[in-house]
């Protein structure tokens, strides 16, 4: 599928952004304004980069509606409607299930008491990491499995603490190195693959998202953009800071569709 193409689904952020949840930060008035212009640099970066991007409007009532990553997880054969853990956005991956089932011939869905957001849920390869958070329990991992086991992927659980989701703490770089916080993600469950640490003072800077072979990821950590571009690989930079406001990130913004029928 690597040579068909990404679709980015991303959902315009809701006028009630301001009433987004916040776990792990205080609350701080989010400029919408402002917030609407970041999210079209944002759109704009995805198709430089070489993204088909689709824009949704469905959850404008849900003030979390443009983290719209955590309604579903998206592998090669399916797509999985995910099970939200904050009451508040349970209805969200409704909206979104008929833009996905465009792509994706087949989908399965997560049910409730089980919970499970796309925002702990990372795929490295044919391995899928998931976040033991407060968004994630221990049976929308086994969920996940059941779903993902017989197509052929590993399905692993990964402890975090002291974030919101796995890829807070943790994302992949195009050659399957792993950026992480070292503060919220042991690198000791993370057994078999490399890890990269974020530049001290930028705790925020593990998340990123990928394009093909670029990087895209948050202007305000400019120390991790330096290591990443050490490495070799072209970063595409993008100041997201309405959206830190709400606890989100690069990779928040938009359900990543590769191989997709466009």
């Amino acid at each position: 599928m690597d040579d068909m193409p990404i679709v980015a689904i991303t959902h315009v952020p809701s006028p009630r952004m301001n009433d987004a949840v916040r776990t792990f930060i205080d609350v701080h008035a989010i400029d919408l304004d402002l917030a609407a212009l970041q999210h079209e640099e944002y759109r704009r970066v995805l198709e430089r980069a070489g993204a088909e991007v689709v824009l949704l409007d469905g959850n404008l009532d849900h003030a979390d509606a443009v983290f719209v990553e955590d309604t579903a997880v998206v592998l090669d054969e399916v797509a999985i409607m995910t099970s939200m853990g904050a009451p508040s956005r349970r209805d969200e991956p409704r909206a979104i299930e008929p833009e996905l089932a465009r792509h994706r011939g087949t989908l399965a869905r997560i049910e409730a008491p089980a919970t499970l957001e796309g925002g702990d849920v990372l795929r490295v390869g044919r391995t899928l990491l998931v976040g033991a958070t407060a968004r994630t329990n221990a049976a929308g991992v086994t969920a996940l499995r059941t779903i993902a086991a017989p197509l052929g992927y590993t399905v692993r659980a990964v402890p975090v603490d002291g974030c919101l989701h796995l890829k807070t703490a943790c994302t992949a770089l195009p050659d399957g190195t792993l950026l992480i916080n070292p503060r919220w993600v042991d690198a000791r469950d993370l057994a078999g693959f490399e890890v990269l640490h974020v530049a001290e003072g930028e705790p925020d800077a593990a998340n990123v998202a990928l394009v093909g072979a670029r990087v895209l990821m948050g202007a305000a950590h400019p120390r991790t953009t330096d290591l990443i571009r050490a490495r070799g690989f072209e970063v595409d930079v993008i100041d997201l800071s309405e959206f830190a406001k709400a606890e989100g990130c690069v990779t928040c913004l938009s359900i990543l569709v590769p191989g997709a029928r466009t």
